[in-house]
């Protein structure tokens, strides 16, 4: 008794042991999917400069890594590598058609990958099916027998002949065939994802199409793109002719629109934890803050001052501006269900010149930045700090650790990268 009951120990603890070493193995690779080798808390900064051979180039816009630089050059998208100093991947419009080519793009934020809506022309926009006219009916002669019966003589020679009276019936008939066109949407609009290697390496960049947006609006302009990458969602906003549409897509490629009739979208920022979205929405002449989780709404706030300024590490930032100048920021928690109308936390009180050329983010460590072409200004835990900036266009990375300083040299473009110092 005492070695079955021995026996029956040993085999258990060994079974306890290799399903604990298979859900090791199991929750390693999901945080290897999670959060890809290499990727770590801190930011990567570099100090490097480089030469673009071109002069007019907008929209700059730096890797994760900080060693490949996007950008648009008379409407062709082009990666340049800054280690190997050379163009890596172009993407032209496909005619000169205005508003076709690429739309937006966006470097993901933990890895070198480029996500960017690449637009076309349908060249099936107008198709022919075959319709037929409605069904009618005639009335015929029922079929008879071919020969008309008499009645036989008698006696009497009043008597008449009786012939018998064909009888109709109702016939159908189809309707003759005719072509119809249909209309589809003229335009074709298509998300891509590129994929770059180390810079170190000479492999060409995947190109990879991942789905088409069937209910993209021709002629659209997408104003803003974010990326919850915890979540694998994507929202944007496109501005069509008549309407203002917000588009949600998720990991399995479905495409839901979240906006309401009417309502335009100021901005937008997506939780780094939950995938929830906070934007600034205007609808019927109110402006409310709004945090939105698939179709649930949460209004945040309506103060008409307040603006969303992004989200970082669990928390919300909020910003109030009058006269053009922020003069406070906020915060709230981040939290997987938000509640309507939080309390809202001052986190700091001072002036900022704000306008419609400030460009603000939060950094990776929580820090907010505002700037324009000629200054930076980077509060962090309640202090604020200036940095002049003396490129001709200047641009900080999306996690606050680089500053990107371009200066033109007559028909090329001096690129330097350098960590943001505050």
């Amino acid at each position: 008794m005492k070695k079955r009951l021995r026996t029956f120990f040993v085999w258990t603890f060994t079974s306890v042991l290799l399903q604990f070493g298979g859900y090791s193995i199991l929750n390693n690779q999901v945080q290897n999917v999670l959060s890809p080798p290499g990727v770590t808390a801190q930011p990567i900064t570099t100090q490097i400069k480089a030469t673009i051979p071109a002069a007019d180039l907008t929209n700059i816009k730096v890797s994760y890594a900080k060693d490949y630089v996007a950008y648009m050059e008379n409407g062709t998208l082009k990666v340049f590598n800054l280690k190997q100093n050379k163009v890596v991947f172009q993407k032209a419009p496909p005619s000169h058609d205005k508003g076709l080519g690429v739309l937006i793009y966006q470097w993901l934020p933990d890895r070198n990958m480029l996500l960017y809506f690449y637009a076309k022309k349908n060249p099936h926009s107008v198709t022919y099916r075959t319709v037929y006219s409605p069904k009618r009916t005639i009335q015929v002669p029922a079929p008879t027998s071919g020969s008309t019966q008499l009645i036989p003589k008698t006696e009497d020679p009043n008597q008449k002949i009786a012939r018998e009276v064909p009888q109709t019936v109702t016939k159908e008939i189809s309707g003759a065939p005719h072509l119809e066109k249909q209309y589809g949407n003229p335009q074709i609009t298509e998300l891509y994802s590129l994929d770059l290697p180390n810079s170190d390496e000479t492999t060409a960049p995947d190109d990879r199409f991942n789905q088409t947006i069937n209910s993209f609006p021709a002629g659209g302009k997408i104003e803003n793109l974010v990326v919850s990458t915890s979540t694998n969602l994507m929202y944007l906003t496109v501005k069509g002719v008549s309407k203002e549409l917000l588009l949600e897509i998720d990991v399995m490629k479905n495409v839901r629109t979240l906006s309401r009739s009417g309502e335009t979208i100021d901005n937008m920022a997506a939780s780094d934890r939950y995938g929830t979205l906070f934007l600034d929405s205007d609808e019927g002449g109110v402006h409310r803050v709004i945090a939105l989780d698939g179709s649930k709404r949460q209004v945040i706030s309506e103060n008409n001052n307040e603006r969303i300024l992004g989200i970082k590490d669990g928390k919300v930032y909020i910003g109030e501006v009058q006269n053009k100048q922020l003069i406070k920021v906020k915060t709230t928690p981040d939290l997987t269900h938000m509640a309507s109308r939080p309390s809202l936390t001052t986190e700091w009180e001072g002036a900022i010149p704000f306008n419609s050329n400030t460009n603000t983010l939060i950094g990776a460590k929580g820090q907010l930045i505002a700037y324009d072409q000629r200054t930076a200004y980077i509060e962090t835990a309640g202090h604020l700090s200036e940095v002049k900036l003396h490129g001709d266009d200047n641009y900080i990375s999306s996690d606050g650790a680089e500053l990107i300083q371009l200066t033109k040299q007559g028909n090329s473009t001096l690129v330097e990268l350098q960590p943001l110092q505050s």
